[in-house]
C-alpha cells in the first residue's frame, strides 16, 4: 500500500520560518544526544519514545534525519505521526517518505533499520492516534489546530 498524501489544510499551527532556521543546530544536538545515548532500550525526548528517522529529500536527494515520537507497535513495528505540531501542511520528512518509499531508515537505540513505511487510514489510523495519545498526551490536540487529516504512519523492517 505504502504512504498516501492526504491534502494540506487551510488552517493550521505555524512555525516562522526564521526559527526553523535557529532551530537547526538544537536539530543536530538532539540527533547526537540520541546516538551518545546508553542502555538498550529505546531513548525517550520529552517524555515519550523517540526514534531517528532518516529519508532522501524528495527535491534534493540528500539524506536527511530528524527526532521523532516513534511509539512502538508490536515486536520490531513503531508509529510515527506527521502532526507538524498541528501545522496545515505536511512535514517535509513525511513528503520525502512518499517520494522516495525505498530509502527510509529508523533509528531505535543503537539499531538502525531500514524500513518500509505504510499509512494507516480509518479506524486502523484513530485507534494508533488514540494509542499514542495515552502514551503522549499533545498528539491528542494537534488535530484540533488544523483541517488537514494527520497522517499516521506505521513502520516495520524492510
Amino acid at each position: 500500500m505504502g504512504i498516501e498524501i492526504p491534502p494540506s489544510g487551510t488552517r493550521g499551527a505555524g512555525t516562522p520560518a526564521v526559527l526553523n532556521r535557529l532551530f537547526a543546530p538544537f536539530m543536530k544536538l538532539q540527533i547526537a544526544q540520541y546516538r551518545r545515548s546508553k542502555g538498550e532500550g529505546q531513548p525517550r525526548m520529552m517524555g515519550f519514545p523517540a526514534v531517528l528517522l532518516t529519508t532522501v529529500g524528495a527535491r534534493s536527494g540528500t539524506q536527511r534525519t530528524v527526532p521523532l515520537g516513534g511509539f512502538p507497535d508490536g515486536q520490531d513495528a513503531w508509529l510515527v505521526v506527521a502532526s507538524a505540531g498541528g501545522g496545515r501542511r505536511h512535514p517535509a520528512w513525511f513528503l520525502n517518505m512518499a517520494k522516495n518509499p525505498e530509502q527510509v531508515w529508523v533509528e531505535v537505540g543503537h539499531r538502525r533499520v531500514r524500513v518500509r513505511a505504510m499509512s494507516l487510514l480509518g479506524a486502523d489510523r484513530e485507534a494508533a492516534l488514540a494509542r499514542i495519545a495515552e502514551i503522549a498526551p499533545r498528539y491528542a490536540g494537534y488535530q484540533t489546530k488544523t483541517d488537514r487529516e494527520i497522517p499516521v504512519v506505521r513502520l516495520t523492517p524492510a
